[in-house]
C-alpha cells in the first residue's frame, strides 16, 4: 500500500492534538513548488535540511570538548541528533507534529561556527561594528540564503513553520528574535518542544561528557538533589563508576527529564484550555516546560556545570586558544581578501568583506580552521 502525501495528511488529523500543527495548514513556502506525492510538507523539509552541507559539517564542530580531544565526545552533529530524539518523544506525547518538531531540531544549530560558544564569542565581538553575528540567525541565513542547492531559489524553501521554529528557537543561552515572523506570538508547541529538547540534551550529555573526561569527580556531585535522586533511583552505592553505571545514570536522568516535562506540559495545556494553535500562540507563557520542583532541581545542576565545567581551566584553556585562532584568522582574511579562495573572493561585492569572511569562517569545522590558521602563521607549513 502506498500512502500518498493525503493520506499521511489525514494520519496527522486522526492522531495529533487540536494545538499540534498540521502540514496541509502550512502557510507553504515563500517560491511555491509542487509538493511530494509520498511526503508531507515537513518531511520534505527535513530531508532538505539532512542533505545540506552545513549539516554534515556539524560532525567536526566542537560541543565542549574540541573534537581532537577524543572521538567518543559529543559534537554538534551528535548533539542535534540527540535533541531530535528527545524532541519526538516529546511531540509524540503530547500529540504534536513529530515531522515539524524533528526539522526544527535538525537545524537550530545549522549556524554554529567551530569551536562551540567560543567562536561565537570571537565573531560576536569581531562583528559587532558589521551587524553582529550570533548561531541562530547564522542558521535563518544558511536555510534562506548561504546553501545553494536549488537553480530557482536561494537557500532550502523552508515552510513557513519550520523558518519560524527556527526563528524562535529559545533558550537560557540563546535569545530569539522573530521580527518578520509574528513576534507578539509564541513559538507553537512544536517550536517550544525543540527548545526545551535542546537543554534537556545538552544538561544531561554535558554531564555525561565531565564524566567520562575526568572533569567531573564523583564527591564533587554529592549533594546535587538530580544526582542524589538518579543514585537512588538505580540502587547505586555512588562509590565506583564504571561504564556501564555512568549508561544507567544519564539514561535515568533523561527519562526522568522527559517524564516530568511531558506531564508538567500536560497539566498546563488542560489548564490553559488552548484548543487550536493561535490558542497556544497567544498564551502569555510557554506551554511546554518542566514542574516547578524539576526546574529548580535542573537550575542547580546547571549552575554546578557551568562552575565545574564549562569554567574548568582545561576548557576555558581551549575556549582563549579558539578565540585567538578565530580572530587571527579574520583579520588576517580581511586584511589581505587575496588569501581568501577564489570563489569566497567572488562574494565580497554582493555580502561585503565583513560578513563574507564572517560566513566563511562560521561554515569552518574545528579541524579546517587549526589547518588553515597553521597554513597562514606556521611559517613551515605548505599553503
Amino acid at each position: 500500500m502506498l500512502l500518498t502525501r493525503e493520506m499521511l495528511e489525514a494520519i496527522e488529523d486522526r492522531n495529533l492534538a487540536p494545538y499540534g500543527f498540521r502540514s496541509k495548514y502550512s502557510r507553504g513556502r515563500r517560491y511555491p513548488e509542487d509538493e511530494p506525492e509520498y511526503r508531507t510538507v515537513f518531511q520534505r523539509d527535513r530531508d532538505r535540511i539532512l542533505h545540506t552541507t552545513a549539516f554534515r559539517r556539524l560532525e567536526y564542530k566542537t560541543q565542549v570538548f574540541i573534537t581532537y580531544e577524543g572521538d567518543y565526545y559529543r559534537t554538534r552533529l551528535t548533539h542535534t541528533l540527540e535533541v531530535a530524539q528527545i524532541a519526538r518523544t516529546i511531540a509524540r506525547a503530547l500529540g504534536g507534529n513529530e515531522d515539524l518538531t524533528e526539522a526544527i531540531c535538525l537545524a537550530h544549530d545549522l549556524g554554529h561556527p567551530p569551536f562551540g560558544h567560543s567562536g561565537e564569542t570571537a565573531l560576536a565581538r569581531l562583528m559587532k561594528d558589521h551587524g553582529g553575528f550570533d548561531h541562530n540567525r547564522q542558521s535563518f541565513r544558511i536555510v534562506t540564503e548561504l546553501e545553494r542547492r536549488y537553480p530557482d531559489f536561494p537557500g532550502l524553501n523552508l515552510s513557513w513553520e519550520v523558518l519560524e521554529g527556527i526563528v524562535k528557537h529559545e533558550t537560557e543561552y540563546d535569545k530569539a528574535e522573530a521580527r518578520d515572523f509574528n513576534p507578539e506570538l509564541r513559538g507553537h508547541l512544536e517550536a517550544q518542544i525543540a527548545n526545551v529538547a535542546d537543554e534537556l540534551a545538552y544538561t544531561a550529555h554535558d554531564l555525561d561528557d565531565g564524566l567520562r573526561s575526568g572533569l567531573l569527580s564523583l564527591n564533587m556531585l554529592d549533594g546535587i538533589e538530580l544526582w542524589e535522586l538518579l543514585k537512588h533511583s538505580i540502587g547505586w552505592d555512588g562509590k565506583v563508576l564504571d561504564e556501564m553505571t555512568r549508561h544507567r545514570l544519564i539514561r535515568r536522568l533523561i527519562g526522568l527529564e522527559v517524564t516530568d516535562l511531558v506531564h508538567a506540559t500536560h497539566q498546563r495545556l488542560r489548564e490553559s484550555g488552548v484548543q487550536s494553535v493561535d490558542d497556544l500562540q497567544r498564551l502569555p507563557y510557554n506551554v511546554v516546560a518542566f514542574s516547578e520542583e524539576f526546574n529548580r532541581r535542573n537550575r542547580q545542576l546547571k549552575d554546578f556545570l557551568f562552575l565545574n565545567l564549562y569554567r574548568h581551566y582545561r576548557v576555558v584553556r581551549m575556549a582563549v586558544k579558539a578565540e585567538r585562532l578565530i580572530s587571527d584568522l579574520f583579520n588576517a582574511y580581511c586584511s589581505e581578501p587575496t588569501i581568501l579562495p577564489g570563489h569566497i573572493q567572488r562574494l565580497i561585492e554582493q555580502r561585503g568583506l565583513e560578513r563574507t569572511v564572517c560566513d566563511y569562517i562560521a561554515g569552518m569545522t574545528d579541524r579546517f580552521a587549526i589547518e588553515e590558521h597553521q597554513k597562514l602563521f606556521a611559517p613551515l607549513t605548505l599553503p
